[in-house]
């Protein structure tokens, strides 16, 4: 007997990319249970399975950076005295991320056999199999898991980001989203301006100007001459700090909440618009913010 459950959450992470750098990511999850029949005659109640299969992945992928642990790009350094993580990162020609934070901020994916060593749909529901496995009741067999994009047919845009101020995990300094964009503009949607964030922010870092700082106050030596801006904050998990290729990053003088950002663009369209616009600002899948003028 299958049982089955689309939508159970949605992933909001991001993973590094040998081609690509830092890329944020929105992937819905659908799972199917097979097993037998329990003392309730279920293979297992709707109102658990959503509860605690979304529990642990929301614990093991939900709001980190996933990092392709072997691949030939990537160096993961043991955990330090304050037991936090550094993973140095390059991609490109040879631009660089350079992390260090809590081991919490990370989800280290391995290659699988015969494939190479990069962050995919396969390599990730083959990570989220084996953590799911041990949390299963007896009378489960097997778990089938589909990692799938929302459906957008407008521009939209891959953007990393960290919040501080959150007490959540939204504080890890690199997570992020996969978020569709709709800008109208006197009334009627903007394909122009759509497609113009679509692109300023495929694939970008958003980071707060109050967070950067010199090189010489990061924790960590920089492992090449690329010009970097280097960013470092405290939240309640831990210390945070990242060193990434200043040409993947746009700063802004606000946090970088879906409300900032909002701000942010109608603020930036309107240098080259008189017109009356409403920017509808996503963070990943059906949830954002709207703001006009």
């Amino acid at each position: 007997m299958k049982l089955f459950v689309n939508d159970l959450t949605v992933m909001d992470f991001s993973y590094l990319c040998p081609q690509r750098g830092m890329v944020g990511e929105s992937w819905i999850v659908d799972v199917v249970l097979d097993g037998g029949l329990n003392e309730d005659s279920m293979v297992q109640d709707f109102g658990i399975v959503k509860k605690q299969l979304k529990k642990v992945i929301d614990d093991y992928v939900d709001h980190k950076l996933v990092v392709p642990a072997d691949n030939e790009n990537t160096i993961i350094h043991p955990p330090t005295q304050d037991g936090r993580v550094q993973v140095d990162f390059t991609f490109g020609h040879n631009q660089p991320i350079q992390l260090y934070c809590p081991p919490e901020a990370y989800a280290f994916v391995y290659r699988l056999e015969g494939q190479a060593a990069l962050i995919t749909k396969a390599s990730l529901t083959a990570y989220l199999k084996d953590v799911i496995a041990t949390h299963l009741p007896e009378n489960v067999h097997d778990i089938d898991i589909v990692l799938r994009e929302e459906v957008i047919l407008t521009p939209y845009y891959h953007y990393t980001h960290g919040l501080k101020k959150h007490d959540g995990n939204c504080q890890r300094i690199a997570h992020g989203h996969r978020s569709k964009i709709i800008i109208t503009e006197d009334g009627k949607e903007s394909l122009k301006w759509q497609t113009y964030w679509a692109k300023r922010w495929s694939d970008i870092y958003i980071g707060s100007n109050e967070d950067i700082v010199e090189p010489k106050q990061l924790n960590f030596s920089l492992i090449n001459e690329v010009p970097v801006y280097c960013f470092k904050y405290e939240a309640s998990q831990g210390e945070f700090e990242m060193a990434i290729s200043k040409n993947v990053c746009e700063l802004i003088d606000y946090d970088s909440t879906v409300e900032c950002l909002a701000q942010y663009i109608l603020e930036q369209t309107k240098l080259e618009s008189t017109n009356l616009l409403v920017v509808r600002a996503y963070e990943g899948v059906g949830k954002g913010a709207i703001i006009s003028g």
